[in-house]
């Protein structure tokens, strides 16, 4: 089995341009190496073309009508593919989206020490959920003390944070969604 010919979606799974002999259609469009088209010529025609030149035929654009194949080095078309995913990778930003958890009667130490954690994710450029969960009867304070201790987490992260999604119930639990301000 050959490696030549692979290329890599956006889905992360591999697929393969067709070079050369890989080539079944009838006639394609073929652009000549420094890039001017030579025009709709068929299969062997433009394989030959290829050949002397000492390059390979690469379709580089399957569903256009007829297919659009490049003269070019191969080789070097695909340690350029790969180098270009490279630095679209390098240059993506992953935002993860980091979970505090509190209850309603947490103290203020212990409430200070996590709004010090929700800063440090916040200046690391990440989205911040803060849940607050509610056990037995004290669900009874869901809209009053619950409301209030992330209205108090908000105002105090207001410096460094928008509220992207307002304090709401969720079965047992209260969360709110913090970002970083741009």
């Amino acid at each position: 089995m050959s490696i030549k010919g692979r290329k890599v979606s956006a889905r992360g799974r591999e697929e393969r341009a067709r070079v050369n002999e890989q080539i079944k259609c009838k006639d394609v469009r073929v652009i000549d190496a420094d890039g001017n088209q030579a025009g709709i010529l068929t299969v062997p025609q433009a394989r030959a073309l290829a050949d002397e030149s000492g390059l390979d035929l690469v379709e580089v654009a399957a569903n256009s009508d007829p297919p659009v194949c490049r003269i070019m080095d191969y080789g070097k078309y695909r340690y350029e593919q790969r180098k270009k995913q490279q630095e679209a990778k390098k240059k993506q930003t992953v935002i993860e989206v980091k979970e505090i958890k509190l209850r309603p009667k947490t103290e203020k130490h212990d409430l200070d020490f996590k709004i010090r954690n929700i800063r440090k994710f916040l200046d690391g450029k990440n989205k911040v959920k803060v849940t607050l969960r509610f056990r037995g009867r004290e669900i009874v304070y869901a809209n009053t003390l619950g409301a209030e201790v992330l209205k108090k987490v908000a105002a105090e992260l207001e410096d460094i944070a928008t509220v992207l999604q307002h304090p709401r119930m969720e079965g047992r639990q209260m969360s709110m969604f913090l970002g970083p301000k741009s």
